[in-house]
């Protein structure tokens, strides 16, 4: 079903869910949503699937014109979002009109922001995900950013929602230009010398231009290598900081190739990814060493305090002597049908 007509396309605004993931193996990459937690948020306040499609929006925002009322949402970064001109609140559930025009006046904080629709978008599933692969021109709508005139459907929403449910303000994360994100050393930690790691521990870190869906390279003190910079090309998982010959970091993010063949200093912890991936061209970044353990701690404590929170209510829907519910137990939603026998 149309419900939305891209008017202005914005910097870049794609299609993306949390991501394409079993298929590294063959080279192709995971994708998906920059900052997976605040889709994730942006889905909930809708009634959608943690998983359902929305739209990333980068830095500067698109204009949007709905064809009929909807329920939506707009998380992550703040990009200033309006109704017809009027500022509207961000992690919050939101209705909207037939004729309504979502846009954004601009950057205030972070870099990147998500649109959930109730029922999300429909777009082909490609290797099990709507995410979009740029590069690939793979996924997404047509496998590519979207343009002026582009035409979105959306899926059956079978969850109830309530306009003005908001995340609570413990779940929202604050953006700055300053940015602390925890590492675990390595896998290739021990091609560098004690006082390498030192100074990439120690040392500010400015995002440079050179910033995208694939990686950030950074610019700040030189992590000198013990001897060569290359390995035999191995894994790149989500958050894996690089050292080139040059000795300057690039961490890799959705877009990351399946494989590289620089040593790895670190990885950022997978709940620090969604903060990290909100820095801009310009925003400073600081790395701070913790241990696996305390990464799983980390990630633990959070899915524990999103599983607290959670506004879907299932729709029944009954039928002769049949009921059907849609229940959602740790993050796994099941159709469960009752009949009286």
């Amino acid at each position: 079903m149309q419900i939305l007509e891209v008017i202005e396309s914005g910097l870049l605004t794609t299609v993306q869910d949390l991501g394409r993931w079993g298929y590294q193996k063959f080279g192709v990459p995971v994708a998906g949503a920059m900052d997976g937690y605040s889709l994730r948020l942006a889905n909930r306040l809708v009634g959608n699937q943690d998983n359902a499609a929305g739209l990333e929006v980068t830095m500067m925002g698109p204009t949007l014109a709905f064809c009929r009322s909807a329920c939506v949402a707009v998380t992550g970064g703040d990009l200033s979002p309006q109704i017809n001109g009027q500022d509207i609140a961000m992690w919050e559930t939101v209705a909207v009109e037939a004729g309504d025009i979502l846009s954004f006046a601009g950057l205030e904080s972070g870099c990147r922001a998500y649109i959930a629709i109730a029922g999300g978008i429909e777009v082909p599933v490609v290797m099990g995900s709507r995410a979009t692969y740029l590069r690939g021109k793979l996924g997404g709508f047509q496998g590519r950013q979207l343009r002026k005139g582009d035409c979105l459907e959306v899926g059956r929403s079978n969850s109830e929602v309530t306009i003005g449910s908001r995340v609570p303000a413990g779940l929202i994360p604050e953006y700055g230009e300053d940015y602390r994100v925890r590492v675990v050393l390595g896998p290739q930690d021990d091609y560098f010398t004690v006082e390498s790691i030192a100074a990439f521990l120690a040392a500010p870190y400015i995002v440079t231009l050179e910033a995208d869906r694939m990686g950030y390279r950074l610019e700040g003190a030189k992590i000198p290598h013990k001897a060569a910079a290359d390995i035999i090309s191995d894994g790149i998982s989500l958050g894996s900081i690089q050292v080139p010959g040059h000795g300057r970091p690039i961490v890799m993010l959705a877009d990351r190739q399946t494989t590289g063949g620089y040593t790895k200093i670190a990885t950022v912890i997978s709940s620090d990814i969604p903060m990290l991936a909100q820095a801009k061209p310009g925003d400073r970044v600081r790395f701070s060493q913790i241990t696996v353990a305390e990464a799983n701690s980390i990630l633990r404590t959070m899915e524990e305090k999103l599983a607290a929170w959670n506004p879907i209510r299932p729709i029944v829907v009954q039928s002769g002597d049949c009921r059907s519910f849609q229940v959602k137990v740790n993050g796994c939603v099941y159709q469960i049908e009752v009949r009286e026998s």
